[in-house]
C-alpha cells in the first residue's frame, strides 16, 4: 500500500525556522485526542535545524539540516513498546498514543535520534507525528511544507518500490543508516552538511600586478587515482566538495598552457582553504 515519506533538501534550507514555528503553532496548547497531547511552549523541539560552518575565511560554507522524527520502518521506539503505546500505522506514520504512553518516560530514551521529548506537565512522551491529524482530515500538505519559503520539504504518499526508485534517482540519503532503523525521512544534498571540501585561489603576477588565474584545469587525486576535475573560475577560485573528513592526503595537479604544470599535496582533516597560490610567471 502507499505510505508517507518526507524529503528534506539541505541545499534549500536558510535557517528561517518557519518549520519550527509552524510546529509550535500547530501543537502548543492544542489537544488532538488520539493523536497528541498539547506540546509545551518551551523545551520541545519537534523540528530542529542544525547548522554547520566549515572552511576558513574567505572560503566558508554554511549548511542547515532540519531534523525531526524519522518515521522509521524498523523504529526502535516501536520495537521497545510492549503495550502498544508506540506503534506504526499502515501508512508508515509512527505514533505515540497520548493515553497509553502517559507516565512512561522510558519511551524518550528508546529513540537513537533523540527525536522524542518528555512533557512534564502532561506526563507523556511526545514527538512530531507527521501531522497525522491533518492528513486524516484531508489536508494536502504538512505544516512544514505550507510555511517553508524555499521548498525544503516534500511529502509523498507512494508505494515502497516507487519510493526506492525516487531515492535512487535523486540520490537521497537517511540519517545514521548504521542504526538500521530504515527511516522514511530522506535527505537531498546531505553532503552539503556532512562532507568537506578542499579549495583555494589561483593568482598570477604580471609586471608586479597580482591578477586572478582563471580557467586553470585542476585534478584532485588520491593514491594515483583521479577523484574530481575542475577549473578555476573568473576570480581564480576552485573548490572540490563531497570529501570525507580525516580522509588522508590528496594531491592537486594544476595544468595551464600559459603557466605550465605543478602540483601540491595536502592532508584533509576538515574543510580546507589552501589560501592564495601563485602560479609560475607566464611565458613571454
Amino acid at each position: 500500500m502507499e505510505k508517507w515519506n518526507l524529503i528534506i533538501d539541505v541545499a534549500e534550507c536558510t535557517n528561517c525556522n518557519n518549520c519550527f514555528l509552524a510546529c509550535k503553532d500547530e501543537y502548543v496548547g492544542n489537544d488532538f485526542p488520539g493523536y497528541s497531547a498539547p506540546q509545551p511552549l518551551h523545551g520541545h523541539k519537534w523540528f530542529y535545524i542544525e547548522s554547520r560552518e566549515h572552511g576558513q575565511y574567505p572560503m566558508v560554507d554554511v549548511a542547515y539540516r532540519p531534523t525531526t522524527c524519522n518515521q522509521c520502518d524498523d523504529a526502535p521506539c516501536v520495537r521497545k513498546s510492549t503495550d502498544g503505546s508506540v506503534f506504526q500505522r499502515p501508512d508508515g506514520i509512527v505514533m505515540i498514543d497520548p493515553d497509553k504512553a502517559r507516565g512512561n518516560p522510558d519511551i524518550v530514551n528508546s529513540c537513537p535520534y533523540g527525536a522524542i521529548w518528555w512533557n512534564e506537565e502532561e506526563q507523556v512522551a511526545q514527538k512530531w507525528n507527521f501531522d497525522a491529524h491533518l492528513l486524516d482530515r484531508g489536508e494536502p500538505r504538512l505544516r512544514c511544507e505550507q510555511v517553508c519559503p524555499t521548498g525544503v520539504f516534500r511529502s509523498l504518499k507512494v508505494e515502497d518500490d516507487q519510493m526506492k526508485q525516487i531515492v535512487a534517482d535523486e540520490e537521497l540519503q537517511v540519517l545514521n543508516p548504521e542504526f538500521k532503523a530504515n527511516p522514511r525521512v530522506y535527505y537531498k544534498n546531505l553532503d552539503n552538511f556532512t562532507k568537506c571540501f578542499i579549495g583555494g585561489t589561483l593568482v598570477v603576477i604580471k609586471n608586479g600586478i597580482t591578477d586572478a588565474a582563471a580557467g586553470v584545469e585542476i585534478e584532485l587525486t588520491q593514491g594515483g587515482a583521479t577523484l574530481q576535475t575542475g577549473e578555476s573560475n573568473e576570480y581564480g577560485d576552485f573548490k572540490f566538495s563531497g570529501l570525507n573528513s580525516n580522509s588522508g592526503n590528496f594531491t592537486l595537479q594544476f595544468h595551464s598552457s600559459e603557466h605550465g604544470n605543478f602540483e601540491i599535496t595536502t592532508e584533509l582533516i576538515q574543510s580546507t582553504y589552501l589560501g592564495t597560490l601563485t602560479l609560475p610567471n607566464p611565458s613571454n
